[in-house]
């Protein structure tokens, strides 16, 4: 995608890209407390993203250097868009019934789900041996428990930030009904995002062309959002981009959500896997968190404190295994690549490592 791959441009990537999620997750559930249908919302913010997609798509991935464009592929690029819509649609419709807050929580789901796809699908080796596969499992089986924590822990106030005032919409007063509702939308979310992950991995080892995949998507998924909102929002009103809360909401998702964070994601999975993708989503809430504190006054609690310090530990638990993971790899490659005399001094050596 034209990025400069040094090694620590995935991880700096994936912390803007979550960034712009939380920040989009907070401005999307202030436009549909106005009305705004999800599904309106959804078709302008993929349609705008696919607007600014399409000339850098073909600047970057000229018809040189990019691969030839197949039917199949065409196909393949529509099951993102079907995934991808319905992850929105399902994602949206729950921060709807719940609140922001709770739905950053329910992200927290997604490196489960997504890791126990990505063993099924044969992307991460099952291999209960392998110090860097039990450093994964057990990394992400921990983000979800301190993801957990914060959603089911409260604990008395440690830090408060008086100076900043409170802007940020708290869903108060909602039967639990609605909760209930909503938190079924988001687990559903959860579970498609998770295949999308993996759809798109697959994609991208025949297709490496990033920038193009997420275009057709976005395209895709327009198209999918807009017809559905035809079918079920009789009130055309819902279309409006009045109040202006509306019209900011669609930008910014459209620009930082829809076409930045989806593109960083697709370079981050084909550099590194949707396992690293995915175990992204609980730093979520320690992100929330420190937004929150400074610049919209909310109050830090010790079961924030302590669901965050073990989302990161869980969190470079598997960083860890991954790197292992990588440094193996290289080992393999080098071995593989050198002469036979230099194999015969490497091979004893790494077989000493893995009985290890």
């Amino acid at each position: 995608m034209g990025l400069p791959e040094h090694a620590a441009t995935p991880y700096l990537g994936m912390v803007v890209g979550t960034i712009a999620q939380v920040g989009l997750i907070i401005i999307s559930k202030s436009a549909l407390a106005t009305g705004m249908s999800s599904y309106t919302f959804v078709a302008y913010s993929n349609a705008l993203a696919a607007l600014i997609l399409l000339p850098l798509s073909l600047l970057i991935h000229r018809s040189s250097n990019r691969p030839p464009l197949t039917f199949l592929m065409v196909c393949g690029f529509f099951s993102l868009g079907v995934l991808g819509c319905l992850a929105q649609l399902t994602g949206y419709t729950g921060i709807s019934y719940t609140s922001a807050e709770f739905a950053s929580a329910m992200l927290n789901l997604i490196p489960g789900f997504t890791f126990a796809l990505a063993v099924i699908f044969r992307m991460e080796e099952l291999n209960c041996r392998n110090s860097s596969f039990l450093a994964k499992t057990i990394g992400t089986l921990v983000s979800i428990a301190g993801a957990f924590v914060v959603t089911l822990y409260k604990g008395p106030e440690i830090l408060a930030n008086q100076s900043s005032p409170k802007l940020h919409y708290k869903y108060v007063g909602a039967p639990q009904s609605s909760w209930i509702l909503g938190g079924l939308f988001l687990a559903a979310d959860c579970v498609v995002a998770s295949g999308y992950i993996i759809v798109q991995a697959s994609i991208l080892k025949k297709y490496p062309a990033e920038l193009i995949i997420v275009f057709f998507y976005c395209f895709f998924a327009a198209i999918l959002s807009t017809a559905v909102s035809l079918v079920t929002d009789q009130d055309l009103s819902s279309w409006s981009l009045q109040p202006n809360i509306r019209l900011i909401a669609v930008l910014y998702s459209g620009v930082f959500g829809s076409a930045l964070q989806v593109s960083i994601t697709a370079w981050c999975l084909h550099k590194r896997g949707p396992l690293f993708v995915a175990m992204f989503h609980p730093l979520s809430i320690v992100i929330s968190a420190v937004l929150g504190i400074i610049f919209l006054g909310d109050i830090l609690y010790l079961g924030s404190l302590l669901g965050s310090i073990i989302i990161v530990i869980g969190f470079y638990s598997v960083m860890w295994g991954k790197a292992k993971e990588v440094k193996v790899i290289e080992n393999r490659t080098d071995c593989s690549s050198a002469p036979t005399s230099e194999k015969a001094l490497l091979l004893p050596v790494e077989d000493e490592k893995t009985t290890v």
